[in-house]
């Protein structure tokens, strides 16, 4: 775990204290901004693999460089935010956020939750971009799925995608024509049950189908089965 950089961008800095002191203490090498372009520089320079990111910051607030970030880099994003509706979680997620901490939270709880983010992303990100394997996991309907790479190919065009992004469609692909409720995709990708699962799967099926630009295909790859989930076709 040593040697896991993590950048945390809050402007209150009793809390950024508090986190560096519980993930320090399980060996994270913490690194902390007080504002977003601070941010970003420290992301552009270190090796970060997971940000905690607040969203009420004085400039830029943390979903605008949520979605900043999300033009470069698909390093795991954690928001973290006073705001508890379930309306503030799908406008977090939908700037981009894998997982959404209200304010207050358990340092403990936190803490796994990073940890199993940066697991994540550990596991289907790989350090260096490397050329698309000549034998793909998963070929069906238009879709090439590298799991060792992590790489997606959509009818023959590369789609970068975020860990969480690429666990829904690697389970919905290993599964052709099985169809998964919200529920089910929910408790096998976070494996958690921390805030309501519905919301939180739609809007990353929707960023999915987004960089799949499924909207302009007649033949679509993920397939919505109304009241039931969703699923792939062989």
């Amino acid at each position: 775990m040593q040697g896991n950089g993590i950048l945390v961008v809050d402007d209150e800095k009793e809390i950024a204290d508090l986190i560096e002191i519980h993930l320090a203490s399980d060996g994270y090498k913490v690194f902390k901004a007080a504002q977003a372009q601070e941010g970003i520089d420290i992301l552009n320079r270190e090796e970060i693999q997971l940000v905690l990111l607040d969203i009420m910051m004085p400039g830029m607030n943390g979903l605008e460089l949520c979605r900043k970030i999300r033009e470069y880099n698909n390093v795991p994003v954690i928001m973290l935010s006073a705001k508890s509706t379930d309306l503030d979680k799908i406008v977090g997620l939908t700037s981009g956020a894998d997982d959404y901490v209200t304010k207050p939270f358990n340092p403990l709880e936190l803490t796994a939750r990073v940890k199993s983010q940066i697991r994540r992303y550990q596991d289907l990100n790989p350090k260096k971009e490397t050329v698309i394997s000549e034998k793909s996991d998963i070929s069906l309907k238009g879709l090439e799925i590298n799991r060792e790479n992590h790489q997606v190919i959509v009818y023959g065009e590369q789609v970068h995608l975020t860990p969480i992004e690429f666990d829904i469609l690697y389970l919905l692909a290993s599964h052709p024509g099985k169809v998964f409720s919200t529920d089910e995709i929910f408790a096998q990708v976070w494996n958690t049950k921390v805030y309501e699962a519905n919301n939180t799967v739609m809007v990353h099926i929707r960023r999915l189908r987004g960089k799949m630009k499924e909207d302009t295909r007649k033949n679509k790859i993920i397939t919505t089965v109304w009241g039931v989930g969703y699923k792939i076709e062989a």
